[in-house]
């Protein structure tokens, strides 16, 4: 039997092929199904589909036989809605359910389709039901052990945002920032909101997590100054966003996040609340402060980040004062 069936073509009903219970791909883009529907109807199916046959005896009615799909399930929808009747099929024999799964991951994988959360479900369901190991799992597919391992963490974030990545809101790339900040579930979702509503590219959602991540190291390796992490907290609450205040030796700066314009024309009715006071008043009083402490001004060291080619150049810039020279 199994030599009658090897490397043939039949062709089957297709009320008689039923889905794949391993199936990895969870959502289909009904758009490119139909898609492939108007190809089909066109072209007919180029490739066939590679389907188990199945048999179950019936009392009284003798044996009913039936086909269980392993590989082909977006062609066999696409069929469904082009109207045939029946699809060509290569017919496997001898398949365990391992086997069963190996051949629809690998099916998708190498049609690269698959997108990441199911390919991570479908990873997922070959350690836990099957115990593969990674390795193991990474040479079925011809990827190495920490592809695999990577796709797996995947599973590590909250629903709202495997949903999001499973609809293309997101990419893959975008989550390594995101589970950089695992442990921070506050933050986590932040920025992942921001990546969304202000369309961050994964080279700036990488940023924001390393610079999160060195705040929280910086803060393990030195006692944070209460007064500072009270008053950043407060401008946080008065503003309604991010607020980060960086301290250096002489001073510091504050970093405000905003999304719209009409974001910082709230933080600016905010400020000019404040409006009367001095523009230089923290200038005049940190000179105060040296001068009441017989500091010279010659003394502050000011910090020239500039590398020495820079700082040749400048030099030697005849139109050096020329606004046109100035970047903002």
């Amino acid at each position: 039997m199994s030599q009658l069936y090897s490397n043939s073509i039949f062709w089957v009903d297709m009320d008689k092929i039923k889905p794949n219970p391993f199936q990895p791909r969870r959502e289909f883009d009904e758009a490119r199904l139909r898609d492939l529907a108007d190809s089909i109807r066109q072209y007919g199916v180029l490739q066939p589909l590679v389907v188990s046959r199945m048999e179950e005896q019936k009392e009284g009615e003798g044996i009913s036989v039936w086909y269980e799909l392993i590989a082909g399930e977006r062609r066999l929808r696409a069929s469904k809605l082009a109207g045939l009747e029946q699809v060509p099929v290569i017919i496997r024999v001898g398949d365990d359910n391992i086997s069963k799964l190996e051949l629809a991951i690998i099916e998708n994988l190498q049609r690269e389709d698959l997108n990441a959360v199911d390919r991570a479900r479908a990873f997922f369901r070959l350690v836990e039901e099957f115990k593969f190991t990674h390795i193991q799992i990474g040479a079925k597919i011809g990827k190495s052990r920490e592809y695999v391992s990577n796709t797996l963490r995947l599973l590590a974030l909250p629903q709202e945002m495997l949903d999001a990545l499973s609809s293309g809101k997101i990419s893959e790339g975008h989550t390594r920032p995101i589970l950089m900040l695992a442990d921070r579930p506050e933050e986590q979702m932040v920025l992942f909101k921001e990546i969304i509503f202000k369309k961050m590219t994964v080279r700036d959602a990488e940023k924001v997590a390393r610079k999160i991540a060195y705040d929280r190291i910086r803060k393990k390796e030195y006692m944070p100054d209460p007064e500072i992490t009270e008053i950043e907290t407060k401008l946080q609450e008065t503003l309604g966003t991010r607020v980060h205040i960086e301290r250096r030796e002489q001073g510091g700066y504050i970093t405000i996040d905003f999304f719209t314009n009409d974001d910082l024309r709230t933080i600016l009715e905010i400020i000019k609340s404040n409006e009367g006071r001095n523009p230089n008043e923290m200038l005049e009083k940190f000179i105060a402060n040296k001068e009441s402490q017989n500091a010279a001004i010659d003394d502050i060291d000011l910090l020239d980040d500039r590398t020495a080619e820079e700082i040749t150049k400048t030099e030697e810039d005849v139109d050096l004062y020329n606004i046109k020279n100035f970047s903002i």
